[in-house]
């Protein structure tokens, strides 16, 4: 549903200059020999410690639990907790995609080896029953989290840089994307001063931190939270790429929030990632830009009072008005399906505190930047899905916003958002429930450029 996603076009400073391919996939050379070992080294790795280490039950495996997990008829939605199935699940497909991208293969050309990756996982390191819902999460957000840290991992490091800092530069690159990393090293690349400072990745980059305060109502009432307990938090926001730069290139822009803080579930409450697949420029006015741009999207959200898990493919309409000097206003509007998202169910179904099934999501909002100190914004997301596996139901799901900011000195911002989820679940067999989660936050934020 893409509820948090940012899409490109806001209030974040772009630079237009030409977003590059500086991963230069035409001149890499393809080694399949490596990228398939560490394909297999992203499965036994994890295998053994769950099997050796964690001592999990699901870890001990047979030719006879392959053999029943070879029969498709076996397949079968699993139980697994929320985190593990909408994060843990696609953070190791990753892996799998990163074995390939960094070895030379391109977007696409990596895009079979995820699904392979998950496929033997589920197959042959479990003697659970392969499952459709872990194969999705798995394959399509291992795709969007493996090329998005793949492509800011290689933006970290320099290659004309020397001493402490570069070191720095290749140990926070190989954290982002561990294959990456590993493959620097194999390839002698670490800490080696190499090429021209026109090889390295020209693609700019607009980041937003936030430091604040925050309080969610889970009381049901729909008031704005005023009193009670104010929590804190922190929200990063990165823009890779100007949308209307290398528009046929999968991710040449993308679009990444993730929101930490003080919370009774997790630490982590969201983490979202919007990734460009292709697009098309239909401005007709040099002050108006129009893009229609096809997207891929992962959102992970968990807190107190809300969960979501999910991904889509969306087709976004950005807009960009510069009516003067002083005043521009930004638009976006999307619409696309949901291949499968996690929807909170209160009346569990076999345990399990959340139903599956696929439906559809639209998004739309704007910003007004007066003087670019002043900017208000207003958005929406929301989703329709449907149960296909969980009690039989369907849902609706909303989130609103609505934020004001000024900036006082260069880069720096007084920020307040007020906004409020929403569910609304029905189903055949308990009593319908509605659900509102008003919450409001105060922060102050730094922005950049790179």
């Amino acid at each position: 549903m893409h509820l948090y996603g940012q899409v490109p076009f806001r209030k974040l400073p772009v630079v237009g200059s030409k977003a590059q391919d500086n991963f230069r996939d035409t001149l890499i050379k393809k080694k399949f020999g490596r990228a398939a070992g560490e394909l297999m080294l992203a499965e036994l790795i994890p295998w053994t410690f769950d099997r050796y280490v964690a001592n999990k039950d699901y870890a001990r495996i047979s030719w006879k639990t392959v053999g029943h997990n070879l029969n498709p008829g076996s397949w079968t939605w699993d139980n697994d907790p929320f985190q593990t199935n909408q994060f843990g699940h696609p953070y190791h497909g990753g892996m799998f995609y990163s074995a390939f991208r960094s070895n030379g293969y391109s977007f696409w050309q990596s895009v079979p080896a995820t699904a392979a990756g998950s496929y033997l996982w589920e197959t042959f390191a479990e003697n659970q029953a392969p499952a459709p819902n872990d194969f999705i999460n798995t394959s399509f957000g291992g795709i969007v989290l493996g090329e998005m840290t793949y492509r800011f991992s290689n933006k970290i490091v320099n290659n004309r840089q020397r001493g402490f800092k570069r070191q720095a530069q290749e140990v926070l690159g190989f954290l982002v994307n561990p294959m990456n990393g590993l493959n620097r090293l194999l390839d002698g690349k670490w800490g080696k001063v190499y090429g021209n400072p026109k090889d390295r990745d020209s693609t700019h980059i607009s980041a937003e931190l936030d430091i604040g305060l925050r309080n969610v109502n889970t009381s049901g009432s729909k008031s704005l939270p005023t009193s009670g307990r104010f929590g804190w938090y922190g929200r990063a926001r990165l823009l890779y790429g100007d949308p209307a730069e290398d528009l046929k290139s999968p991710f040449s822009n993308i679009a990444v929030t993730a929101e930490f803080g003080q919370d009774d579930s997790t630490n982590v409450n969201v983490i979202s990632v919007y990734g460009s697949l292709a697009g098309w420029d239909i401005s007709l006015k040099d002050n108006i830009r129009n893009l229609l741009i096809l997207s891929a999207n992962y959102d992970y959200i968990h807190n107190q009072a809300f969960f979501y898990g999910g991904q889509s493919v969306k087709f976004n309409m950005l807009s960009e008005y510069r009516l003067s000097k002083r005043l521009k206003i930004n638009t976006s509007f999307g619409a696309g399906p949901i291949l499968l998202a996690a929807i909170p169910d209160p009346y569990l179904f076999k345990g399990r505190n959340y139903d599956y099934g696929p439906g559809f999501a639209i998004n739309g909002g704007g910003t007004i930047s007066i003087f670019d100190k002043i900017f208000y914004g207003i958005n929406y997301r929301g989703g329709w899905v449907i149960t296909v596996n969980g009690n039989n139901s369907h849902y609706f799901l909303h989130t609103f916003s609505s934020e004001l900011s000024y900036m006082f000195i260069k880069g720096f911002s007084i920020c307040a958002e007020p906004g409020y989820f929403r569910l609304e679940g029905n189903y055949k067999n308990h009593p319908d429930v509605d659900k509102t989660y008003p919450y409001l936050r105060f922060s102050t934020r730094y922005s950049v450029n790179f």
